[in-house]
């Protein structure tokens, strides 16, 4: 299998690169390639590979430039730190759409994906494309997290996770066991990747998981007061416009 990365950040394009050779070593590897205009010269010659894994902010501009110049037929993985671009990926043989920080699970999803739309045409002779787009768009919810601490990165799983939080205008994570993590994604993009059965953005700083709520008490002014079994730096309060919606997803699951 040729596989093809077009990435501008060298440590990211590493550690995919990393994760690939481990999930697929008999893979031949090109690039990484960090322009769109390294892209198209690497695309335009000769026979294209199998898998491109294309970051969508390049050094000189968004990679759908590449698809003006080259005609690329081979699936795309877009990896990006950015969600808003999804509908214009998968009108560029995107299979699938990766947020950074991306895990070796978030990947092998990616290859899954691969798999199943290769034997896909090989099964049926004309294609349903509703059950396509269906299995093809369907997002997948993140297992992990990727972080970086004391010079190392590991991952944290979800399940390990009792809250996120924004602390000095930064993302962290607090775990169970009382470790933390500072996170590279905003608030907003981390809550619409969770399970939203297991998260809850209780105000502007929290998303907390169901697992960690200790207890819920009725405060001044209609709010919630909610308190967890990790504790955190601030009180934990939801307003009386939010406080129905968050009893109702306490019982609804």
């Amino acid at each position: 299998m040729n596989i093809t990365i077009i990435e501008d950040e060298l440590r990211t394009a590493k550690s995919l690169e990393n994760i690939i050779r481990e999930i697929r070593p008999e893979a031949k590897i090109t690039g990484p390639y960090q322009s769109i205009e390294a892209s198209v010269s690497a695309l335009s010659e000769g026979q294209q590979p199998d898998l491109i894994f294309m970051d969508i902010q390049l050094a000189d501009g968004l990679s759908f430039e590449i698809f003006k110049s080259v005609k690329i037929t081979c699936p795309v993985v877009f990896c990006t730190a950015f969600d808003e671009y999804s509908l214009e990926a998968f009108k560029r043989n995107g299979v699938d759409y990766v947020l950074k920080p991306f895990s070796k699970e978030d990947i092998v999803g990616s290859f899954k994906k691969v798999d199943e739309l290769k034997n896909f045409f090989q099964q049926k002779s004309i294609p349903d494309l509703a059950e396509m787009l269906i299995s093809i768009v369907q997002p997948t919810e993140k297992t992990s997290f990727l972080v970086f601490k004391h010079q190392k990165y590991t991952t944290v799983q979800v399940e390990q996770i009792a809250f996120f939080y924004i602390r000095n205008d930064s993302t962290s994570i607090m775990c169970f066991d009382g470790q933390e993590f500072a996170l590279n994604q905003a608030l907003d993009q981390i809550g619409n990747t969770v399970s939203q059965k297991q998260f809850f953005r209780v105000n502007r700083q929290y998303l907390v998981n169901f697992k960690a709520i200790k207890e819920v008490e009725h405060y001044f002014l209609r709010k919630l007061y909610v308190k967890l079994l990790i504790e955190t730096p601030d009180k934990l309060l939801i307003n009386k416009e939010k406080s129905a919606n968050f009893l109702s997803w306490m019982e609804n699951r």
